[in-house]
Order: structure tokens, then C-alpha cells, then sequence
């Protein structure tokens, strides 16, 4: 069976623009849910699809960070070629990391990170996501058993570049981070299976901007974007996007 292809989307609403970023293995249907309640709000958003996400896991492998940073960069520039002057960015996961880095490259309004990890301690995990990923891609296309399991060892086997290649893309991101002066959001669910939670209190702690506030979820667990708590995660961006200075 052929699996449909996840796709970008923009939500065009009021002058105010949030770029909103995906996590590792994820696609642009993590963040639509916050999407739209941005857009009720009056908030235009809009969420790429970084290259090799939202297809087979084979994919994935041929990508890299170089090339998802140059995807949310392209995101960036799509709002900002729509006429959107001021933006904010709103990353899950991998996607808080990326979204940190472009605050630190590009004049963004502000950031806020939801799981992202800091700590390179957590392949295991990751690499527990990857593979959980990739078995339920290869049930979805209709695959038996036997057929998953080789393919999946095989996708294992493959997959080491990648890892090494996102550890170092991570660790060098969080060299980084006391170089951000944007106002920072730092959100983090307690029950995080994925990610050591001791990242949120580094990027808290370590961002330079006078402007930050830090909210832990109890009751959420990694994909804090569908889970539990996500009305109130919604309502508490939108509070914090609501105390920024925009020009509109």
C-alpha cells in the first residue's frame, strides 16, 4: 500500500508570522494542530517539511542536519517573501535545536523550543524513535513480518552516520546558545520518554535574553504537540506571542 505523502502547509491569518518546526522522524502534522489554533488566534504560521521526513525511513538515511537547516531556512524565507516582517519560531524536538540556531543566525521576533534536546546522551532513545519509526512506516505500507524485521535491521545497520551526524549538529547548537538575545520560551514535558529533560533547564539558564520564562507539562510525554496537555501548550504560546512588541 502506498503511504500518503505528508506536505508543507501555510496558514495565512493576521500580520503577525510563526515558522513552526517538526521533530526528528516527524513531519509537518506535529505542529498543524498548534498551526491552526494559531491561526484562530489571528497568527499566520507555516511549517516545512525537512528533506527525507514524511517518506520511507530508507530516505531519511540520505539526508542530513546541513540540509534540514538549509529546509528551515527556506521556511524562514518563504514567510519572509510573503511579506511577513516580523517572525517568531516554534520548534519540537529536533526542530527547537534548528529553531535555535536560526535565532542565533537571522533577526527572529522570538523562539520557543518544546523537547529539544541539548545533551548527546540519548542515542539510545533516539535511536529507539528511529526504529519504532521505521516499523510503523513498514506496517503501514502493508509489509508482513519477516519482511519488516530484515528491513529493519538492515535500516539499523545503515543508520550510524546519521546519529553521529545529528550529535554533532546538536553540540553544536548548544555551543551556541549564549549568543541568543530574542525572547526564549522553553517548554518541556515531564514524562519525556525521548530526550534527557535537563535540556530545558540548559537553554533556560543559558540564553542571554532578558526575556525568558520556562513551563514544564506533567502530564506530557515527548510529541508534547498531540499529546495531553496541548490546548493549554496552545493557549501558553499564544500568551507568550501576546507580551512581544509587535510592529502590528
Amino acid at each position: 500500500m502506498k503511504v500518503k505523502q505528508p506536505q508543507p502547509f501555510t496558514f495565512e491569518a493576521g500580520p503577525r508570522a510563526v515558522l513552526l518546526l517538526h521533530g526528528f522522524t516527524g513531519h509537518s502534522a506535529d505542529v498543524r494542530m498548534l498551526g491552526r489554533s494559531l491561526e484562530k488566534k489571528g497568527y499566520t504560521s507555516h511549517a516545512p517539511i525537512y528533506r527525507g521526513h514524511g517518506v520511507p525511513p530508507e530516505e531519511l538515511l540520505q539526508s542530513n542536519p546541513n540540509q534540514w537547516w538549509e529546509d528551515v531556512q527556506k521556511g524562514y524565507q518563504h514567510l519572509i517573501d510573503l511579506g511577513y516582517e516580523e517572525v517568531a519560531v516554534a520548534g519540537l524536538s529536533l526542530g527547537g535545536v534548528l529553531g535555535l540556531k536560526l535565532a542565533y543566525t537571522e533577526k527572529v521576533k522570538a523562539i520557543i523550543t518544546m523537547c529539544a534536546p541539548m545533551f548527546f546522551d540519548n542515542e539510545t532513545q533516539l535511536t529507539k524513535g528511529f526504529k519504532f519509526f521505521s516499523k510503523e512506516y513498514k506496517q503501514l505500507e502493508g509489509k508482513d513480518e519477516a519482511t519488516i524485521k530484515d528491513e529493519l535491521d538492515k535500516l539499523m545497520k545503515e543508520s550510524t552516520d546519521v546519529f553521529k551526524q545529528l550529535g554533532s549538529f546538536i553540540t553544536s547548537v548548544k555551543k551556541e546558545i549564549d549568543t541568543i538575545y530574542t525572547p526564549t520560551m522553553v517548554v518541556q514535558a515531564r514524562k519525556d520518554e525521548m530526550i534527557n529533560t535537563e535540556s530545558a533547564d540548559y537553554i533556560y539558564t543559558n540564553v542571554e535574553a532578558e526575556k525568558k520564562t520556562i513551563k514544564w507539562y506533567e502530564k506530557s510525554g515527548h510529541v508534547i504537540t498531540v499529546d495531553k496537555e496541548k490546548e493549554q501548550l496552545f493557549e501558553d504560546i499564544y500568551q507568550f506571542l501576546e507580551t512581544l512588541e509587535w510592529k502590528e
